[in-house]
């Protein structure tokens, strides 16, 4: 079971994202948090290994809570979920910690998988502020990053799961689109990462962006 700690001032949003969660089999709600301070005291003692993280709120907001949490509870994966995806808000959160950025208008669905995705160590965005991050990773990583060696061109099946990598798809979204099996993509992914000797996603969607294959 993946505990999650929900984060928000708005009551009948956490109300909302605590159904969510718990219509999900392998999800189970440790605790509520109305503002940063509290989160960050129900994050040392209950211990989450998600915190899904408004940003806008009394008190202590997001950013700084975000920053706290990790430090009392450093194991911990949090999961900005706001309604604020402004660049002001987006790096501020990742330089705290944050693993990872949802809008509040993603689908439900989207933020169950955020959830699974952070409790693997992979690091979930909505598609536009991925592409935002994978743009500006781009400019500040130059030509380099991430460049596959020499000798090891990709297939045509690798290209294709490096460009919905880029668009943003989880491995689920990835299957389904390509219509094969998960464990399929994982493999993919997998290989993509040795090839390009890229250490996470967004490397690899820099790397599509960089090879042109984004643009397929």
């Amino acid at each position: 079971m993946i505990s999650v700690l929900i984060v928000d001032d708005q009551q009948l949003v956490r109300a909302g994202v605590r159904m969510l969660c718990e219509s999900a089999q392998d999800l189970v709600v440790a605790g509520e948090a109305a503002d940063g301070a509290e989160a960050v005291r129900l994050a040392e003692r209950l211990r989450p290994d998600v915190v899904l993280m408004d940003l806008h709120m009394p008190g202590t907001d997001g950013i700084a809570a975000t920053a706290r949490t990790l430090r009392v509870h450093p194991a911990a994966r949090v999961v900005v979920l706001t309604t604020f995806d402004d660049d002001d808000r987006l790096y501020p959160a990742l330089s705290a910690g944050a693993c990872g950025f949802l809008g509040k208008d993603v689908e439900p669905a989207a933020v169950l998988d955020a959830v699974r995705r952070a409790a693997a160590g992979d690091s979930p965005y909505s598609p536009t502020v991925l592409h935002r991050v994978v743009t500006r990773a781009a400019l500040a990583w130059g030509g380099t990053a991430g460049r596959p060696s020499a000798g090891t061109p990709f297939t045509q099946r690798e290209r294709e799961v490096l460009r919905l990598i880029a668009a943003g798809l989880s491995n689920s979204e990835i299957a389904a689109r390509m219509h094969i099996g998960l464990t399929t993509v994982k493999t993919h992914v997998s290989n993509l990462m040795t090839k390009t000797d890229a250490p996470n996603r967004v490397r690899l969607a820099v790397l599509a962006i960089q090879e042109g294959i984004a643009d397929d």
